[in-house]
């Protein structure tokens, strides 16, 4: 059984071998077991990284019918491996064309 310490030895005391072990159940953590990639290998990739885009929480609330035709729509969309199958994509490609209309959007 391990030694017992009070909580302010705790916390006024940090091992970093203590917490990695207790943070990994005793494992590595995936980042250190898996080599870095080298140059060569970041050279050959030659598609283009996907621009950034900042997303934003939004919280609003919806008719449950909405909801669930939503919700059923986005696990067939994807069951079928169609895009948009997330229902944040869902979304966007149906509020983007109502800004863009009502000039919300350039």
């Amino acid at each position: 059984m391990s030694e017992r310490r009070t909580l302010v030895e705790g916390l006024t005391a940090p091992d970093p071998e203590a917490e990695k072990q207790f943070v990994y159940r005793g494992k590595l953590p995936p980042t250190v077991t898996s080599p870095a990639p080298t140059q060569p290998a970041l050279a050959e990739s030659t598609t283009p990284a996907a621009p950034l885009i900042d997303r934003l929480p939004l919280t609003t609330r919806l008719r449950a019918d909405l909801v669930t035709a939503l919700k059923r729509a986005s696990l067939e969309r994807r069951l079928r491996g169609v895009e948009p199958s997330a229902l944040q994509e869902i979304l966007e490609q149906a509020l983007e064309p109502w800004l863009r209309s009502n000039g919300h959007l350039p």
